[in-house]
């Protein structure tokens, strides 16, 4: 090899690597986002008065933007460019994000959260396309999965240790302000380092009627679900809108088989470990969820730890999850496959939710708690391997839309799991208040209620990843007439 070809070689290698940086770090600045404001909740609710029912809506105004907008977000990027799009997407997530912190009102802050939700909804939809595009041979590609999926296995433990640091050490404002110099410095490399990308142009996909039928329809699903503890699961306002949610998202359905440029086009699921891995991803997160958000409640509201002490509690789930998916998981993806790996990762995470559904009244930290914490490398195990499978069917031209759909089953898993459980925890809880038990302790029952079910419903993803997610698929054939996606570093 010439010296000329070892130069280029070796600055191929660091471009990867520097736009592998800029990717996973603007993605663990948006992972962060969804579970830093829960350990601030407190604090923002008594500086700007909000509401009991109003101060829900500081989460589900961004989980309704992010969750709906991702698969529009994920074509458009295959359309324009997913360069372009990451960095549309980064710039609006850092404007609000001090929108955000500058908020006055309920009001400023929600329609600052909303603004935060689209622009991670641009940037998280094409971050896993530009990835596989960038790294073609297998084992870069594990090792690149593997640092990605760390953002999102370990980035929501990270965001309550941060959350709960920032908010008892300064103000909850800083939850928001933290945002600014990460994003103008991932804005900054990213228009430097990321590859070029010329996209598909409009006339490819632009399936205007059927972006309009699918964001729609997953704006108002996600939202009836969200709102489900509000109004309840047979009211006539879950179940109109539920059932006008269903109707738009069959149109949309029915609409990407008659379009000559469909916006999502369903040969995507053709792919087993395609479809499998987002089904497996959905009961995953939802599950997850009684983790990530209700483990932190019974800290606080049972325990009586601080928001600072929560994180602190919650930072062992964070480092082991690291350690596995960065350190182990792309070793273990080459050498035994995705599907043992995953399996593996779900009985590790079975046999955490079950030892929750144990937990004392009061309970001993190092006892009751830490096994909890450490069996959390599971995720760390599961997610890098879930996210290979869900791109492994994927053609490049594909990619941006592979991605978005990932992204938005992982949205919905949290919606349900929100709705679910959040919802049986605090039926259960005040059934246990009216027959006259102890606050901490009709708490914990209605707990031990939502890890049940969560229990429950990784027992099912293990089935289902078990059952579908059974041979390696090819890529998907790309329908598109047009010329393949061109990069230039």
């Amino acid at each position: 090899m010439s010296f000329n070809s070892r130069v280029s070689q070796a600055l191929s290698a660091r471009t990867k690597q520097l736009s592998l940086a800029v990717v996973a770090t603007g993605t663990l600045m948006i992972v962060l986002d969804g579970s830093i404001v829960t350990v601030a909740m407190p604090a923002i609710q008594h500086d700007l008065g909000f509401t009991p029912a109003g101060l829900s809506w500081v989460v589900n105004a961004y989980l309704i933007a992010f969750g709906s907008l991702l698969l529009l977000a994920g074509r458009l990027g295959d359309l324009i460019g997913r360069r372009r799009m990451f960095l549309y997407g980064t710039g609006v997530f850092t404007a609000a994000s001090l929108l955000a912190g500058l908020a006055t009102s309920p009001a400023l802050l929600i329609a600052a959260r909303f603004l935060q939700g689209v622009g991670s909804a641009m940037a998280a939809a094409v971050s896993l396309g530009i990835l596989i595009t960038l790294f073609t041979e297998a084992r870069e590609r594990a090792r690149a999965i593997a640092v990605f999926s760390f953002t999102g296995a370990a980035g929501a433990s990270i965001g309550q240790v941060v959350g709960g640091v920032l908010t008892d050490a300064l103000t909850w404002n800083w939850i928001f302000f933290i945002n600014l110099p990460i994003g103008l410095a991932s804005l900054v490399v990213a228009a430097a380092v990321l590859p070029r990308d010329r996209g598909l142009g409009f006339a490819a996909g632009a399936d205007v009627l059927g972006a309009l039928l699918v964001t729609a329809g997953l704006m108002l699903g996600i939202y009836t679900v969200v709102e489900v503890e509000s109004y309840g699961w047979v009211s006539v306002h879950t179940l109109g809108l539920g059932a006008l949610s269903v109707l738009l998202l069959t149109a949309f359905a029915v609409r990407q088989t008659k379009a000559r440029t469909p916006l999502v086009p369903l040969r995507i699921f053709r792919s087993r470990q395609v479809t499998g891995a987002n089904l497996v991803q959905i009961l995953m997160v939802a599950a997850l969820f009684s983790f990530q958000v209700l483990v932190a409640l019974y800290l606080q509201q049972v325990q009586g730890y601080s928001a600072a002490e929560t994180g602190l509690a919650m930072l062992p789930a964070a480092v082991v999850i690291g350690v596995v998916s960065l350190g182990v998981s792309a070793r273990l993806n080459t050498r035994f496959g995705e599907r043992r790996v995953l399996l593996a990762g779900l009985t590790l995470l079975i046999a955490m939710l079950v030892l929750l559904t144990r937990l004392p009244e009061r309970a001993n930290y190092a006892v009751d708690l830490l096994p909890v914490m450490l069996l959390a490398a599971g995720f760390g195990l599961a997610l890098p391997a879930l996210t290979s499978l869900g791109m492994s069917g994927a053609s490049e031209s594909d990619a941006g839309l592979a991605s978005g759909v990932f992204n938005t089953t992982q949205q919905i898993g949290m919606a349900l799991g929100v709705a679910v459980l959040s919802t049986l925890a605090a039926s259960r809880t005040e059934s246990r208040l009216a027959a006259g038990a102890s606050e901490a302790s009709a708490l914990t029952t209605g707990y031990h209620l939502a890890f049940t079910i969560g229990t429950g419903l990784l027992v099912a993803a293990f089935v289902i990843a078990y059952a579908v997610v059974r041979k390696a698929d090819t890529p998907a054939p790309s329908a598109s007439r047009t010329a393949p996606v061109h990069v230039a570093v």
